[in-house]
């Protein structure tokens, strides 16, 4: 899910940003936030579905999806996995193991 912008260059900019070129004001409204969107997806050669957040960001504020997380959400809509903030909280063998139980796939070995 796309929320609103990390490191926006109105806001918080970032060396590694402006090392990257990547300088990105704050959108004004949904249109650009999925404009902006769409440019990340592109960029970072994301081919996974992808869904944006609205503009007064609930669904980022439901879930504390900002720094970035890692949620599994089962069948049944329910929360089965949340990793901590990332990216240092990223553990992927968790979210691995987290997968496995809940489609019933032995251990990687």
């Amino acid at each position: 899910m796309y929320i609103g912008e990390a490191h926006p260059s109105d806001l918080w900019q970032v060396p590694n940003n402006l090392k990257d070129q990547v300088i990105i004001a704050s959108p004004a409204n949904e249109d650009e936030r999925r404009a902006l969107a769409g440019l990340c997806m592109t960029r970072l050669n994301i081919e996974l579905p992808a869904v944006v957040d609205h503009f007064d960001d609930s669904t980022d504020t439901a879930y504390t999806g900002w720094p970035e997380r890692l949620y599994l959400i089962d069948r049944d809509g329910r929360i089965v996995y949340k990793s901590k903030p990332g990216p240092f909280g990223f553990k992927l063998a968790d979210l691995e193991t987290a997968i496995r139980l809940q489609v019933a796939l032995p251990a990687a070995t």
